[in-house]
């Protein structure tokens, strides 16, 4: 698919909050009156017929056109498994079970998770939406489209279906990412030249952040932001980035529903069933889930199988008996600390 030559200048506007937020129009409207699992009530009545039993879902990728499963490998807790063959094994056994969607990282394991999935997607390529992150972390467009090619090496193909810029997580990475000959122009060029065929952004920290990314107008396909029964009640992307998304068809990715480090399930707080079915239940394309043995792969697919949309009532009882875990932010750290961010990006900021 050739990628559409952007406008000129078409990211070089700024839009201020109040008009970013200005005219969310239905979804706006539901948001407001009953929250995400109001919007996504109103979503799921608009969907296709239901699917088969024992099938993973699918959902569209914004307006990608592309379709993918609601359940995203993730590549950074996979890309610590020491054993190739067993990594390749539990991947391919994902792709088996309809997982079509992967992530990954530059980053990620020093490259090695990139590594790992090229060699276990040999033959395997074109049954999957194939994503990866670029980790420039406000360096300029040279060193954006080095690790590309890096990455496009690494997992032996020559595209990409999705290039997501990785953990905008600091309040001055906005700017240093759409200043001149900066990250978000090595977006579009990769576009130009056929290497990548969508673009998006992540990040972890605070709502706001994804927010000043967003206000400039630029054509993102895809965003990635932490979405969790604790995020509601504490910095909440649910409440403040996701009907952004929404009104602007850009695809919404979440990930980190056990908190990152599946904490709240140690401690009993949560059961691992109803905190990634409520984010499910949320109106997003996917969610990018951790697997890194071949019981965590069993344990989301049975979940995703056997997914029912929660209703507005269930989200909110679900909030309501764990907000006084919530609004103090300790099981979210990612948002209040540095401890998750990565090294390079720790070291761009001088911070150790």
């Amino acid at each position: 698919m050739a990628p559409k030559t952007p406008e000129q200048g078409i990211w070089s506007a700024r839009l201020g909050r109040r008009q970013l937020l200005k005219g969310l129009g239905a979804a706006g409207s539901l948001m407001a009156l009953g929250g995400a699992g109001r919007l996504a009530e109103a979503l799921a009545a608009d969907a296709p017929a239901g699917r088969s039993p024992g099938e993973i879902p699918q959902r569209a990728l914004g307006n990608t056109g592309l379709t993918v499963s609601a359940i995203c490998f993730g590549g950074a807790h996979w890309g610590r498994i020491e054993n190739d063959a067993e990594a390749i094994r539990l991947l391919h056994a994902a792709i088996d079970a309809g997982v079509n969607f992967l992530d990954n990282a530059w980053e990620y394991n020093g490259g090695r998770s990139e590594e790992l999935m090229g060699k276990a997607l040999q033959g395997k390529r074109q049954q999957v939406v194939l994503m990866t992150k670029v980790c420039s972390h406000g360096r300029d467009k040279k060193v954006a489209l080095q690790q590309l090619d890096d990455s496009l090496r690494r997992l032996k193909t020559d595209y990409l279906d999705l290039w997501q810029i990785h953990e905008v997580v600091y309040e001055d990475d906005p700017d240093r990412h759409f200043k001149p000959n900066g990250g978000a122009e090595a977006l579009l060029e990769a576009k130009r030249q056929g290497k990548v065929r969508f673009i998006g952004f992540t990040g972890h920290k605070h709502p706001s952040i994804h927010l000043k990314m967003l206000s400039h107008d630029f054509p993102f396909d895809t965003c990635q932001m932490p979405l969790n029964v604790f995020d509601g009640t504490y910095r909440s992307f649910e409440r403040e980035v996701l009907p952004v998304l929404n009104q602007r068809g850009i695809a919404p990715l979440g990930m980190k529903s056990l908190s990152g480090n599946a904490e709240p399930i140690k401690q009993k707080i949560v059961q691992p069933e109803e905190a990634i079915r409520y984010v499910l239940s949320l109106p997003i394309a996917s969610l990018v889930s951790g697997i890194d043995s071949p019981q965590v792969l069993k344990q989301n697919l049975d979940i995703a199988r056997r997914f029912t949309p929660m209703t507005t009532a269930e989200m909110e009882g679900l909030r309501a008996r764990v907000a006084m875990y919530a609004m103090d932010g300790r099981y979210e750290l990612f948002k209040s600390t540095n401890r998750y961010d990565g090294s390079i990006g720790r070291a761009q900021h001088n911070l150790s």
